[in-house]
This record gives structure tokens, C-alpha cells and sequence, in this order.
């Protein structure tokens, strides 16, 4: 009877209905087309009143229930709510084919990174033509040697529908090579190790580490990183091949659960380090590498809002630090007086240039700075500390250091990129000034840089400050106000939006898009101030900041609210939840992936992955305070029954960073709220995680979904 009433109600037609039944009980099924049009209705969640109270108040979540992942109805919702996706998307196939076939045809399937050279050898990954995953290889003394395959992940990968390989990492001997593997996308590492001498993988496994092992210069130890029911890394333990995994020793354990700890080795080989880090403060412990059975000792204890990174050079550790410097400053300090009280200036903190990370060379010291929100590269000499930048010659670029294993070379490896200049590879003799390009992104087709504007504007923020945007478009675009334009944002925990390169975006470019990047509050791009202006108490700035670049590029004659998008994912995807509930007439369609949403019931959970790391993020809403100004904005709690532009948004069921059912639910809640007839879509990976599926080429399914998505709605079928 319920299938009866279902029928009945889809077709308004009683006698159909009947008939239909009757066909059904005879054996005889609907035809394709009846499918798709009963099942291009949307899934409607069911709604289970949920209660929670906290300082007085008291929330009511009808769709909490969608957080029990082994629960069978949960999972069916999932795939009911891919089968409407596929449906409504179902008239686009022919261009999402299209679009795919664009993108992976301008990536050059036979391809190889720059080598790097490392204690006597070149190291380097290559692709074959046709598959999704690399070749770790190397060569003995230089690129004419016999080459050496490492790993090869296409063979390992068989049989996975996810597969990935993190943190390999050579013996100090070159003779053994260990490495993380995921085959789930829930960032949880087994570690195994290969004799490269035979060919022999070991039987030494370590499960449920963060996948990135060090080894000890004896070649035979191995210091890891453990992770808790929540997935924070918050031990370090020491494992010796040939001995039994559960033997193996705790080192180190992080008992503060807002920090996180890991492992690492200095580039001198000199020191092994584990770093515990939280948002704003750091603490380091070292020890000896020729000395693994030794004690760790701690550089400089922690304190609250206390940063600091360290290298070791010679007799020195070397600290880029915000000790007394907003912007950070380098220090050094004899690596056995290791105390801040003893720490010497080597750079000075300056009020408009952002420290961001340094590499040293025997004779020449190099530091990767930002101002104006663009990156520089500086080099000084030591003998003389005379020293220059590296001019690139365009308005709006990204620069940064790339992998300089070795201290005693005039070469810097850096890479370079901007919206118009594919990724490149360049060496630059410190000495004579020259750079010299080891490889540029090769993009397959007719691709022709200089086809191609990029620019820099500036939007006036809600409170007056200007907001940097980056965008690039096809040559010969007029400024009417008719363009379609996609938006980007992120603006969280100090993470920069660089403008670089992208071949993926030329499907869209080619099709008359504007792409633009909304360099926004909390993000890094202007310095400190900048990060600290967009986060916890500030948060709102980074929405505000997003809606006044959107007004200005309309304003600009960019686009117009009919043919603007936008995009963000992750934290970003918070900024499109925020702003589509404050502004959501600004937009055509907005792109959410893994979209963090439901921001207070997460931020009170602390055995949710990231909960306990993230407060001096975002703050804890066990305190009043936070709690009254994140429930102001989180993008699930706001939700209203208004209008809302159309929205495609993406999860992955084995999310380690953003639970799946943050975005199901903000979905499911959209669904039954918003008073508008736009398309509202969920996809939900059911085989990944935060970053989606593995390999080159699969990811790029779900890419050309949402362009798709956004040039059906911008009218551009072809």
C-alpha cells in the first residue's frame, strides 16, 4: 500500500496507479525513463528529535541521528541521496565525459619530477601512460645510471579501491626504504619497510601510525607517531626491525589534548626531532641520531603563544620563532645553551614582512618571505650578509623553496608558479645569478600562456580594509557584468591562498569563466595581523571579507549575482555555509566540498579528530562566550527557511578531517528548510576520505561533476 500510495501521489493519477501495481505483481518491472523520474525526487531524511542543552540553551538537531556510520539506514540515505545526484546531473553525462576527457588529456600521462640528489643518489617519481599511481625510484650517482624502482605503487594499489603511500623515507645506508600505506582514507598509516638490496618487503608492520617514519643512523631504528580513538598522533614510539612490533617502545607521549606530536630529522642528519604542536604554541625535543637508545631532551618548553621551527647548522640550532615578533624572526643558539634566554637575532622581525620559512647552505643562507601577500625568495650571504631577491616579473605569482637536501651546493631548488605560468621548476646559482628551468608543467592541447590575463584588485572590507584578489581570464574578456566567475575562498588557520597555476581550470577558462581568489582574513597573506583578524572572536571577518570581493568583482563589471559562483572546501567549505546564510542573493551556485558545518556540536565533542587541537582556532564552546559567537555563525544552526542559491556538496564517508555526516546533515536540513526550487545535491564518496579518491586521474570524475554543475547553471552546454 505504501508503494501504491508513493505511485499515486508521483502521478496524481488513480487508475495509473492501480494499473502500475497490477504490472508489478504480474513480474513486470517500470521502464528506465519511470526510474529516473521517480527517483529524481530528493531523499527526505528522517527527522529524529535530538536535544542538546548547554549554559541554558538548548539545540535541537532532528538529524544527529545520521551520525552512526555502521547504522544500515544511514548508509542507505547516502546512496539514495548519489542516486538523486546522478539523476538531476544525469542530462549533463555528455559534458561531464567531455570536461573529464579535457582534463586528463592536458596532463602528459608518461611524466617525471625534477631528480633531487641525496646522499649519492638521484631521487625521483615517474608515471606511466594509463596509470593512476607513481614509481619511487632513484639512480646511483647520477641519471645515467641504471635505474632503481623502489616502489610501485600500481602494483601495490591492486586490489584497492583507495590506496596511498605517504612518508617514504631511505636508510642513512641507502639500503632499506620505509613508507606509510592507507588503503582506507582515514589518514591512518601502516608502516613497512623494503630491503632495497633484495627487493624483499619486510614483515616488520606497524599499524595506526600518522605514516611518516624516521630512521635512527643506524639503520635499523625507526621513530613513528602513534594516533588515539581520535586520530591525534599523541605518542612517539621507536621500533627496531627483526623485533616484534608489540615489543616496540613508547618514546614520548603527548598528554595535552590540545596538541598534536610528530617526528622528524634534522637536514644535517645531526639530531632527530619531535615537535608538539597545537595551534599557537610549539615545543621541541631532540636527540642525537648516532644515539637512538639515548634521551630525548627539550629544546625550549612550551608556552602559551610561542612558536618556533628549528634547523641545525653546524654548531647552532637555527629558530624561526614569534618570540617578541609578530611576523616571526630568526634566531640561533649553540645546540648545547638551547633556552630562549639564549637565543641570538640573526633576522630581525619586521612590521610588514612575514617570515615564512628558511634554508640554510654553507655559504649562503635563504628566506622565504611574504609582503604585500606576495612570496619572495632572499638570499643572503653569510661571509658578508650582503644579499638580493629574485625578481619574477609578474603582478600576481607564488615562489616558494623546494627540496634542497644538501648543504654544500651554490644551487637553490625553487619552485615557481602564477595564475598564467604552469609549475616550475628552477635552479639558481647563488653565486652568478643565474636561474636556469629544470621543467615547466608540460599542459597537453593548445594551451598558450599568453592567452591568458591575471590581475590583482582590491575590495574594501565591511570595516575598510582592503582585501587582496587574484584572478585570471581568457584575453579579450569584456567587462560588461555578463561573465560567469568563480570565486575561491579558504581563509583558515594561516593558510595563504597562493595564486598558482591550475590545467584543470582552463575547462573553464576556455568557456568564458573568470576564476578569482578571494585572499581573505584567516588566512596569512598579509602577515600575522591578518590570521589573527579572522579567527575566534574575529571569525566573521573572513565572511564579510568573501562577500565584499564577490560585491566588488560585480561591481567591477566582472559579473553579476546570476552568473557568480562559489567555491571552498574543508574550512572554505564553512566560509560558503556562512555566506550563503548571510548573502545568499550574491550568488548562482556555490561548490561546498567536505565542508565543515556543523560547527558547535563538533567543537563540543572532543572525540571527534581535530576537536581538541583546533580551540585556539576556533575557541571552546564550553566557555559562553565562544559558544554564543560560534552559534551566530555556524552554517548548520543558521539555517533558515529563505531562499538560497543552488548548491553541490561533496563528502567522503571515511572522512578523517570532516565527519561525512557534517554535510549530510547541513543537506538534509536545507532540504526541508529552504523555501526555493534551486537544486540542492549531496555526492558522497563512499570508498575515500578528506581528500578524495586516490590516484591521478579517478579524482578528476568528481571535478568535472562540478563544473559541470556550474556551466549547466551559467547556460553553457558544450
Amino acid at each position: 500500500m505504501k508503494i501504491l500510495n508513493n505511485l499515486c501521489g508521483h502521478r496524481q493519477i488513480i487508475c495509473l496507479c492501480v494499473f502500475l501495481m497490477v504490472m508489478l505483481f504480474m513480474g513486470i518491472g517500470y521502464s528506465e525513463k519511470q526510474k529516473d523520474e521517480k527517483i529524481v525526487k530528493p531523499p527526505v531524511a528522517e527527522k529524529i528529535k535530538k536535544e542538546l542543552t548547554i549554559h541554558g540553551h538548548t539545540r535541537v538537531d532532528n538529524y544527529y541521528w545520521l551520525n552512526e556510520r555502521e547504522n544500515p539506514k544511514v548508509i542507505d540515505y547516502l546512496k539514495a541521496e548519489n542516486e538523486y545526484t546522478n539523476a538531476v546531473m544525469k542530462h549533463t553525462e555528455d559534458l561531464q565525459k567531455v570536461l573529464f576527457d579535457e582534463i586528463v588529456g592536458r596532463i602528459k600521462q608518461t611524466d617525471m619530477s625534477v631528480p633531487f640528489r641525496s646522499e649519492g643518489y638521484y631521487y625521483y617519481t615517474r608515471y606511466k601512460k594509463g596509470q593512476e599511481y607513481p614509481l619511487y625510484c632513484r639512480r646511483k650517482g647520477s641519471m645515467v645510471a641504471q635505474e632503481e624502482i623502489m616502489l610501485n605503487v600500481n602494483e601495490m594499489a591492486k586490489g584497492h579501491s583507495f590506496y596511498n603511500v605517504t612518508g617514504v623515507n631511505v636508510s642513512t645506508n641507502n639500503n632499506l626504504v620505509a613508507f606509510g600505506v592507507d588503503t582506507i582514507s582515514r589518514r591512518k598509516y601502516t608502516i613497512h619497510f623494503k630491503d632495497l638490496t633484495t627487493g624483499e618487503i619486510l614483515k616488520d608492520e606497524v599499524p595506526n601510525t600518522s605514516g611518516r617514519p624516521v630512521w635512527a643512523n643506524d639503520n635499523k631504528t625507526v621513530f613513528y607517531a602513534v594516533k588515539d580513538e581520535t586520530l591525534r598522533p599523541c605518542k612517539i614510539y621507536k621500533h627496531v626491525l627483526g623485533e616484534n612490533v608489540s615489543n616496540d617502545k613508547e618514546i614520548y607521549h603527548e598528554e595535552d589534548v590540545t596538541f598534536n606530536t610528530h617526528v622528524r630529522k634534522s637536514k644535517s642528519k645531526k639530531y632527530l626531532f619531535i615537535l608538539s604542536t597545537s595551534t599557537l604554541s610549539t615545543e621541541y625535543r631532540f636527540l642525537d641520531a648516532n644515539e637512538p637508545e639515548g634521551e630525548f631532551k627539550v629544546l625550549q618548553p612550551r608556552e602559551k603563544d610561542l612558536e618556533y621551527n628549528v634547523a641545525h647548522f653546524k654548531d647552532d640550532f637555527y629558530i624561526m620563532t614569534n618570540y617578541k615578533a609578530k611576523n616571526f624572526r630568526l634566531m640561533k643558539t649553540p645546540v648545547n645553551k638551547t633556552l630562549k634566554e639564549n637565543w641570538v637575532e640573526v633576522i630581525p622581525h619586521r612590521e610588514d614582512v612575514l617570515l615564512e620559512q628558511f634554508e640554510i647552505f654553507n655559504d649562503f643562507l635563504v628566506l622565504n618571505e611574504r609582503k604585500d601577500g606576495l612570496t619572495n625568495l632572499r638570499i643572503i650571504r653569510w661571509d658578508d650578509s650582503s644579499s638580493h631577491y629574485l625578481d619574477f616579473g609578474e603582478e600576481t605569482y607564488t615562489a616558494y623553496i623546494s627540496t634542497n637536501p644538501e648543504f654544500d651546493t651554490n644551487l637553490l631548488r625553487f619552485g615557481y608558479s602564477s595564475l598564467t605560468t604552469p609549475n616550475s621548476t628552477f635552479d639558481y646559482n647563488m653565486e652568478t645569478r643565474e636561474k636556469k628551468l629544470l621543467k615547466q608543467q608540460e599542459v597537453l592541447g593548445d594551451f598558450d600562456p599568453a592567452n591568458y590575463h591575471a590581475e590583482r584588485l582590491y575590495a574594501t572590507a565591511k570595516d575598510g580594509v582592503k582585501v587582496p584578489i587574484s584572478l585570471v581570464y581568457r584575453k579579450g574578456l569584456e567587462k560588461n557584468g555578463k561573465n560567469p566567475l568563480l570565486l575561491y575562498g579558504y581563509g583558515s588557520y594561516g593558510n595563504s591562498m597562493n595564486p598558482s597555476f591550475s590545467s584543470v581550470r582552463l575547462s573553464l577558462l576556455d568557456r568564458g569563466f573568470v576564476y578569482a581568489i578571494a585572499h581573505i582574513r584567516g588566512g596569512q597573506e598579509l602577515g600575522r595581523s591578518w590570521y589573527e583578524d579572522g579567527k575566534l572572536l574575529k571569525k566573521k571577518n573572513t565572511f564579510t571579507d568573501f562577500i565584499a570581493c564577490a560585491e566588488h568583482l560585480i561591481e567591477e563589471k566582472f559579473t553579476n549575482p546570476e552568473k557568480l559562483f562559489a567555491m571552498g572546501g574543508s574550512a572554505g567549505g564553512l566560509l560558503m555555509g556562512a555566506v550563503v546564510n548571510m548573502r545568499p542573493d550574491l550568488f548562482k551556485g556555490v561548490i561546498a566540498a567536505v565542508p565543515w558545518v556543523d560547527v558547535v556540536t563538533t567543537m563540543l565533542d572532543d572525540s571527534i579528530p581535530l576537536t581538541t587541537s583546533e580551540y585556539d582556532e576556533w575557541g571552546n564552546p564550553a566557555n559562553k562566550e565562544y559558544y554564543d559567537y560560534m552559534l551566530s555563525y555556524s552554517p548548520y544552526d543558521q539555517v533558515e527557511a529563505k531562499d538560497y542559491p543552488a548548491m553541490f556538496v561533496t563528502t567522503g564517508l571515511h572522512d578523517s578531517q570532516v565527519q561525512y555526516w557534517e554535510p549530510a546533515k547541513w543537506v538534509a536540513k536545507l532540504r526541508a528548510m529552504k523555501t526555493d526550487n534551486n537544486i540542492l545535491l549531496l555526492h558522497t564518496n563512499m570508498e575515500a576520505g578528506h581528500g578524495g579518491a586516490s590516484g591521478r586521474f579517478k579524482r578528476y570524475k568528481i571535478t568535472a561533476m562540478e563544473y559541470a554543475f556550474m556551466l549547466d547553471l551559467a547556460g553553457i552546454r558544450k
